[in-house]
């Protein structure tokens, strides 16, 4: 009926991507290189600089047009710039980086419309959620990515068939209905992709990871395609998607996206290592990079004749891709050579760019960059406009379900640290057991307080697995918010409130085992208090934890930075040292500690009960919980109880707003750096070397969802 399908052209122009490097050892990551980091990045702040930086170019004046309906092979030598022309198309570039010149889609620049909402750069890294099936991560990708226009093109669709007095065949009728109805928990559509990826046999196991057993590698990598073909994004930059596969599952994962290309007309940009000759010609067009500069870009049909022109001939047996990886390589073009009656002479990368302009694929792909694209030929259907695809309260449900199935799945540790409390909860009721408790002098008060403090402690700590836990799902968490898959709030505030219900029931297990065992004061009100209390450091203690984990990031500094600061937290509790122990300059730190209103209240609700307050001591005007007020020097006010609850509550409200604006603005740790030795540069400067020439050294795009290096691209990552 006369509808074509929204469709992508991606154009960069003149693109040139530069960045500066250290020279030599002032790179590695010592302590000292890291003092002077920090020294150097305050003097920045100045204008000065002290560190000696080269400058390396990673793309020069790069061009070219990624078309829709074709697939296209990007292929390279390692470290040529291949990831980072991914990351430029898709809009992900570090901003670091200094860029030059522009990138467009549809003839739309990036600022103008959302483009990491309208693409998806897909790492090679395979960064899942081990706990849940493959099913369930395809959901819940469907769920936040929305159906996008398909339910427009479907209404248009029906109203151009009744029209024309069609009548669509029932079955595909029925299928693009059920595809573009949007907010339901399990879509038909992930039920398509699971088959046409072959994951339909896995679908209802785990992924896996390093404690639990999952798929295999090669469904993992289908894994990350499928999570982002699921959605309406149709516009894919994949880097290097076939490491760690064999040549046979490369092949079948390629075949598939070729099908998905060529029926939905997306648009794919895909570099691959080395890629099997079956592998190869499943490619429509080729662009071919080198030294972070473009040697040939066009149909795949042409590339071997652009070589053959520059006096290269591949031989009969030997892999296509495999010959363009080599043939612009100084070491190995020479086997290449094809007239063996004339000198072999070196061709450099720089002269086989200029040698493609004057080629006749060259030639007509500047005549289209010449001609800007024209707006009314593309939808705006095609791009996203938008930062999110569904409502907030759509994305919130999707994450709640999300956050109570991984709750489900983990209740191994829920339960353990259940009970965990309570067999520690029967140590202390034996430790101070109420026949052995009495209410005599000071000596027996402290011993409750003591009690009390030792409850604080233990309840606090109990959320110490929260850091762990946390540490282990920001990658997920990181790939997710960078693909605008949902807000931070829709992550942070599930995983508040879920854990409500579970904070409740070990304060009611340590509560029941302790109160009466101990011999706190009996009345029902201050039990009820007590209650509060210990439920509010609970909250308080996770709260603090999730903050740390998320300003942390990895359990290395967790382990040092984060305990440092509990060690502090404590010590300036009041408890540790008295409050009039402790120096003036270090009494905003007391009142900023939660511990010091947690021991406050605990203390207040215990002794200002009527057997402490009624109760004289000899030679003494002054009851026996005064005395003891005032000997930790808490304060002789019983509104203190509620001070110190609403102080704990408080605390448990900022840490979590704060840990929701820590994953807001932090990105992961470990960026890699771009080093060049210092041999290197002094060859540059002796010889003059001009900038096109600069070596290709360790690519400082490197993905940054991986929190450990990957010793596998050791050799694509250094040089």
């Amino acid at each position: 009926v006369g509808i074509t399908l929204p469709t992508v052209e991606v154009r960069f122009n003149h693109l040139t991507i530069e960045a500066d490097c250290y020279v030599g050892s002032r790179a590695l990551p010592t302590l000292a290189n890291s003092a002077r980091n920090l020294a150097e990045s305050a003097l920045g702040l100045f204008g000065i600089s002290f560190a000696k930086k080269a400058n390396l170019t990673i793309l020069k004046d790069a061009s070219g047009i990624i078309k829709p309906s074709r697939m296209t092979l990007l292929l390279g030598p390692p470290s040529s710039g291949k990831t980072t022309l991914l990351l430029a198309l898709a809009d992900k570039l570090d901003p670091t980086l200094r860029v030059k010149g522009e990138v467009t889609y549809n003839g739309y620049k990036l600022k103008e419309f959302v483009a990491r909402k309208t693409s998806a750069y897909i790492s090679q890294n395979d960064v899942h959620v081990g706990e849940m099936t493959v099913k369930e991560i395809l959901d819940f990708s469907a769920r936040c990515q929305g159906v996008g226009t398909r339910y427009d093109l479907l209404s248009e669709l029906a109203r151009r068939e009744k029209d024309a007095g069609i009548f669509p065949e029932a079955d595909v009728d029925l299928f693009m209905k059920a595809t573009s109805v949007e907010g339901v928990e399990s879509s038909l559509i992930t039920d398509y992709t699971l088959k046409i990826l072959g994951l339909d046999i896995c679908k209802d196991i785990i992924v896996g990871n390093e404690m639990q057993r999952g798929i295999s590698g090669g469904q993992k990598k289908r894994v990350t395609t499928g999570e982002m073909i699921v959605g309406p994004t149709k516009t894919l930059f994949m880097d290097e998607i076939s490491t760690g596969l064999d040549s046979s599952t490369t092949f079948q994962i390629v075949k598939c996206l070729q099908q998905v290309v060529h029926l939905t007309e997306g648009t794919i940009l895909m570099s691959l290592l080395q890629p099997a000759p079956e592998t190869y010609d499943l490619f429509d067009d080729i662009i071919l990079l080198s030294e972070g500069q473009i040697v040939y870009q066009g149909p795949r049909e042409h590339v071997v004749e652009f070589f053959e022109s520059c006096g290269f001939k591949c031989p009969e047996r030997k892999g296509t891709a495999d010959f363009l990886q080599e043939v612009t390589s100084k070491k190995d073009q020479e086997q290449y050579w094809a007239d063996k009656r004339k000198p072999y002479r070196c061709i450099t990368v720089t002269e086989f760019a200029n040698r493609f302009k004057h080629f006749h694929v060259g030639m007509q792909l500047q005549s289209e960059l010449a001609v800007p694209f024209d707006k009314s030929r593309g939808h705006r259907a095609a791009l996203a406009f938008h930062k999110y695809s569904m409502s907030k309260m759509e994305l919130l449900k999707a994450c709640w379900d999300k956050e109570w199935l991984l709750i489900k799945r983990n209740s191994f540790i829920y339960v353990f640290k259940t009970v965990q409390i309570i067999l520690v909860a029967f140590i202390s009721s034996t430790v101070f057991l109420r026949t052995e408790m009495h209410q005599r002098n000071l000596n027996d008060a402290q011993l409750y307080i003591g009690s009390l403090l030792f409850g604080m402690i233990i309840n606090m700590f109990n959320g110490f697995a929260e850091l762990s836990l946390m540490i282990s799902r920001l990658p997920v968490f990181y790939k997710q918010r960078d693909l605008l898959f949902h807000p931070v709030w829709t992550f942070t505030l599930p995983t508040f409130l879920l854990r409500v219900p579970i904070s409740i029931l070990e304060t009611v297990a340590w509560m029941a085992v302790t109160y009466y065992t101990v011999g706190y004061a009996p009345e029902a009100s201050r039990f009820f208090k007590n209650f509060l209390l210990v439920f509010s450091v609970q909250q308080m203690a996770s709260g603090l934890f999730r903050l740390i984990a998320g300003l942390c990031r990895t359990m290395i500094i967790a382990n040092t930075g984060g305990v440092l600061t509990l060690l502090l937290v404590f010590l300036l509790g009041g408890f540790i040292i008295p409050k009039r122990e402790i120096p003036s300059w270090w009494e905003w730190a007391h009142w900023i500690s939660p511990l010091t209103y947690g021991f406050n209240a605990f203390t207040v609700n215990e002794m200002f009960a009527s057997r402490w307050m009624n109760r004289q001591v000899s030679n003494s005007s002054t009851s026996l919980g005064v005395q003891v007020l005032n000997s930790f020097d808490v304060p002789n006010d019983e509104n203190w109880y509620w001070i110190g609850a609403g102080a704990l509550l408080g605390f448990a409200v900022l840490f979590n707003i704060l840990f929701t604006f820590a994953l807001m603005y932090l990105s992961p740790l470990g960026k890699p750096q771009a080093v060049i030795s210092e041999e290197t540069v002094e060859e540059l400067e002796a010889n003059n070397v001009d900038s096109n020439e600069e070596p290709r050294l360790m690519r400082p795009e490197s993905s940054k969802y991986s929190f450990s290096a990957d010793a596998s691209n050791a050799d694509e990552n250094f040089q």
